[in-house]
């Protein structure tokens, strides 16, 4: 599937949606997380973190949330890498209700995250450096590979009676395909406005998914995934939101865009 469309000018950019997605059929139930029953006042702007960065794994890792949780996630970020959006995100999940989570997201691109000018790419050297950047730093299988690692040391000495992963945009690639192992670490997966994004993975998934859409995905595929998928769902396309919306290509300082970013972290 492809990861961005020519648009009628020249440049590229995500396939607008065509449709309103299909309704769940009568064989799959909606499933909401109490995950985030209320979430603390969103910051429009100098974001000051509320968590850490320790080493896990060898990785440098932000890691947020009561040290005393019993349940964790890991949180995949997108491309762009420790944005403060996302940082706040972070922080979001990790506190937002009584039931508390210690939330992860490591650092799998190592410091060499992609260079948000190059998104929505309007030139051919920032089509180039995308491009390249999804064919070395951002294949899959580097960061799963990485992931049972993670884990584990997060479990030391400590081990968490549950995991759920949550992935932005090329994370939710990454959420998607660890939730299609055959012996997941995972009890749930949340995929938000996700990239690289292939119905197929879905006949895989073998725990409960959330997807979380922005207008700038293609809703033709998101139907298929839906259909696809034989575990609890929930599917929802926030039709007024840029790709990116949850992550580092929020513009917080926008009313409309602040009140989704909070109904989508009230949602996960």
């Amino acid at each position: 599937m492809a990861l961005y469309a020519r648009r009628r000018d020249g440049t590229l950019g995500w396939r607008r949606r065509a449709a309103e997605p299909r309704s769940l059929g009568h064989h799959r139930r909606e499933v909401y997380s109490k995950a985030c029953c209320s979430i603390p006042p969103v910051v429009s702007q100098d974001y000051q973190p509320k968590g850490e960065f320790i080493t896990l794994h060898g990785l440098k890792t932000y890691v947020t949330g009561p040290e005393s949780a019993t349940e964790a996630i890991l949180l995949i970020y997108d491309i762009f890498g420790f944005f403060p959006h996302t940082l706040q995100g972070a922080d979001i999940l990790a506190t937002s209700s009584t039931r508390k989570y210690r939330v992860f997201m490591p650092d799998f691109f190592e410091g060499r995250p992609a260079d948000i000018t190059w998104y929505p790419p309007t030139t051919p050297e920032q089509t180039e450096n995308l491009t390249t950047f999804f064919s070395t730093q951002a294949v899959p299988s580097k960061t799963l590979d990485k992931i049972p690692g993670v884990v584990s040391a997060a479990n030391n000495p400590r081990p968490f009676a549950k995991w759920a992963i949550v992935g932005h945009c090329w994370g939710g690639k990454i959420a998607s395909l660890s939730a299609a192992t055959p012996n997941p670490i995972f009890r749930a997966a949340v995929q938000c406005h996700p990239a690289m994004f292939d119905p197929a993975d879905a006949t895989q998934v073998t725990i409960p998914m959330a997807l979380l859409a922005s207008g700038d995905e293609p809703v033709d595929d998101m139907a298929a995934y839906q259909k696809s998928l034989q575990v609890p769902c929930h599917v929802e396309t926030f039709s007024t939101q840029i790709h990116g919306w949850m992550a580092a290509r929020s513009n917080l300082e926008d009313a409309e865009v602040r009140k989704e970013y909070e109904r989508g972290y009230n949602t996960v």
